[in-house]
């Protein structure tokens, strides 16, 4: 790159925070990531409420995500460049502040159009507050734990959309869907004021950059043609519909464009060297397809509950809770021991737990009973904090001190592009492989005659039975596709270099030697 690296972080000159302090001000930064990332999936489950209350067809209510996730992936990469250009904790602030005001807006909606825009809106304020407040957490804790920061961020990361549509169906169900938007107002207020007395001490220095003008518009135009592609694929058939053909090509010519771009710009406005770190590279890669894997798992299983075993939204919800008791209780514990074990080792454990809970979800049957359906969830999450919290150590201890906020918008940014691809990748496997299993059931199947002498009740009766089943078989085979990537992601982790212990933003560094100085180039090139 033509530029090199994003403008260094001074050291904070305040001290670490310490005992209340230090409580409230990681509470505030938790919980500003917290509610970002909730609204990611609280209005998943409300499309059907908000379609009928705007008088708009299903459809067209799933606008109202796909704004905010095309939003917030196109502005969480930027992260970087505006930290550096108006600070860290400015643009936090600022960010907080734009996303409770945008939040009471969407819920004072009386149209589409309108909703759609403040949503959008609300994804651009809230993109940057999840890779700021992780890079807050390392610079408020005092360096013996930096461990514990990362620990506590991604607790809030894991547990977050697994209680977006619990939170959105309640809500919806017993109140309306614009308290799902009103709900964030309280929390800002809370996060804004701790923030602006405990945090504005660690404000970063600032560097007037110009502005990159044709790569964020080639980060625009490659990010939301996919985003949009990916949300609408299945509608519309995939690539037998020319308006996704069209999208396609415009993403990968805009994503080509953009990398070309981007590595020659001598100010980008997304700092891609960060890549030149082996370990965050691996660690990042392994982020995405285990995140992918994870992520349809959380899409499809309140599926199949609610459309094949005919569960309500609460009671999938609540199966679907299960997920983060164990991840809490865990998520501490894990983040110590990143201070003593090779992370690389635990994220390889993490992963490959995540792998056998899959296998176990791949015998499922039609006639399970709650407990079946939970247990799975409930171990799942003693795996949860030592994937999340030991790739985010391992991808922001690969880098440089003052690339944390470039590798932390990056790392918020792909793996919310993974989240999209495993989406519509795993739904529409599900459909397809449905599809195929009720073919072949039916090719199988020899009916009693007594339900062939009812007729067409019979038949009605014969089909939805055969249904069932397939649906059944093929969530069974998305789940053990699931673990097949969680396997390989468990192996390909081990790609990265064997980490060193990491000296967060202020702490004293010991002095270096020659062979030190030697080996830091090396990995560096």
């Amino acid at each position: 790159m033509a530029g090199g690296p994003a403008p260094a972080f001074a050291p904070p000159t305040a001290p670490p925070l310490t005992g209340l302090a230090m409580a409230m001000g990681a509470f505030a930064l938790a919980l500003s990531n917290f509610v970002v990332v909730l609204d990611i999936t609280i209005a998943n489950v409300s499309v059907p409420h908000i379609s009928g209350s705007l008088a708009v067809s299903p459809s067209q209510g799933t606008w109202v995500i796909t704004s905010y996730a095309v939003a917030e992936a196109i502005c969480v990469p930027l992260t970087g460049w505006l930290a550096a250009r108006f600070g860290a904790v400015r643009v936090f602030i600022l960010a907080l502040m734009g996303f409770g005001l945008f939040s009471v807006l969407c819920g004072l909606s009386r149209s589409l159009e309108a909703l759609i825009a403040f949503r959008v809106m609300q994804g651009l304020c809230g993109a940057p507050m999840m890779p700021m407040s992780q890079t807050l957490l390392l610079r408020v804790f005092p360096p013996q734990r930096a461990a514990a920061a990362m620990g506590l961020w991604a607790m809030t990361t894991v547990c977050a959309p697994i209680a977006g549509p619990i939170l959105g169906g309640l809500i919806s169900d017993n109140l309306s869907w614009h308290w799902i938007f009103f709900i964030n107002v309280p929390i800002v207020i809370l996060c804004a004021t701790a923030a602006s007395r405990l945090l504005t001490r660690y404000e970063t220095p600032t560097v007037k950059r110009p502005i990159d003008y044709v790569g964020l518009a080639l980060l625009v135009v490659w990010v939301g043609a996919l985003q949009i592609m990916l949300d609408k694929g299945r509608e519309e058939d995939w690539f037998s519909s020319t308006m996704i053909c069209t999208l396609a090509i415009v993403a990968v010519i805009g994503f080509v464009a953009f990398l070309i771009w981007e590595l020659t710009e001598r100010n980008p406005i997304v700092d891609l060297s960060v890549f030149r770190h082996r370990g965050f590279t691996v660690a990042l890669i392994t982020q995405c397809l285990a995140y992918g894997a994870f992520f349809s798992i959380v899409v499809l299983t309140p599926l199949f509950l609610q459309t094949n075993l005919d569960y309500t939204a609460t009671v999938a919800g609540q199966a679907m809770g299960f997920m983060g008791v164990l991840a809490v209780v865990m998520s501490p514990i894990v983040a110590q021991m990143t201070n003593k074990v090779d992370v690389r080792g635990l994220i390889s454990f993490g992963v490959m737990w995540l792998a056998i809970m899959a296998v176990l979800r791949s015998d499922w049957v039609t006639d399970m009973g709650f407990f079946d359906i939970a247990l799975p969830q409930f171990l799942q999450g003693f795996g949860m904090p030592f994937y999340f919290v030991g790739t985010t150590t391992l991808a922001l201890g690969s880098v440089l001190p003052q690339e944390t906020a470039s590798a932390a918008g990056l790392s918020n940014f792909a793996r919310t592009l993974s989240g999209a691809f495993a989406t519509s990748l795993s739904t529409t496997m599900w459909d397809h492989e449905t599809k195929y299993s009720h073919a072949e059931l039916v090719s199988r199947f020899h009916p009693p005659a007594d339900m062939l002498q009812q007729g067409l009740f019979g038949r009605v009766m014969l089909d939805n039975m055969v249904q069932t089943e397939a649906v059944t078989l093929a969530t069974n085979t998305v789940f053990l596709g699931c673990a097949g990537i969680f396997i390989f992601a468990a192996c390909f982790v081990w790609l990265a270099p064997k980490p060193k212990p990491r000296v967060a933003p202020g702490a004293p560094a010991k002095a270096k030697d020659a062979s030190d100085i030697d080996l830091e180039l090396a990995a560096a090139h």
